[in-house]
C-alpha cells in the first residue's frame, strides 16, 4: 500500500510540518484552499475517522480546537474551517481551513503555493506551534 501520509511520517517524503507529538504530525497544505490551511494527521495509518478508537478518537478533536486557537491568531481569519472527507489520502487527517466569509471552504478553490512561501510559513508556524501541548 502507498500512503503519502505514511511516508511523510516516515520521513521518506517532502512535506512542510509545523508541529508533531507522538499520535499526530500537523503540516501546511501545498495547495492550500486559503494561505495558512493545515491538515491535522493520524501518525497510526487508519482510513476512515470513524473507526479511530478512543482515547485517540477524542484526541484528535481536542487537538484540532488547540490548533484552531493558533491557527484563527496567525491568520487574523474570521474562523476556522474544519473538513474531514478521506477521499483524496485514504489515512485520517482533518483539513483546518481560516476562512472569513461562507463557501470559503470549498476544495476547488485550492491553489499551489510556491514552495519558498511555504517555508517562510513552516518557520514562522513551527515557532507558535510549538508551545502547543
Amino acid at each position: 500500500m502507498k500512503c503519502i501520509f505514511c511516508n511523510i511520517i516516515k520521513g521518506k517524503q517532502k512535506s512542510f510540518k509545523v508541529w508533531e507529538n507522538r499520535d499526530f504530525i500537523l503540516l501546511l497544505v501545498p495547495q492550500p484552499i486559503n494561505t495558512g490551511h493545515i491538515i491535522l494527521i493520524t501518525k497510526k495509518h487508519i482510513d476512515y475517522i470513524f473507526d479511530l478508537k478512543e482515547p485517540l478518537y477524542s484526541e484528535i478533536f481536542r487537538t484540532a480546537k488547540k490548533i484552531s486557537f493558533i491557527l484563527k491568531k496567525l491568520s487574523q481569519a474570521k474562523r476556522i474551517g474544519l473538513a474531514i472527507e478521506g477521499f483524496g489520502v485514504r489515512h485520517i487527517h482533518i483539513h483546518l481551513v481560516p476562512v472569513n466569509k461562507g463557501n470559503e471552504l470549498n476544495p476547488l478553490r485550492a491553489k499551489r503555493m510556491p514552495d519558498d512561501e511555504l517555508q517562510k510559513m513552516q518557520v514562522q508556524f513551527a515557532k507558535e506551534f510549538k508551545k502547543l501541548k
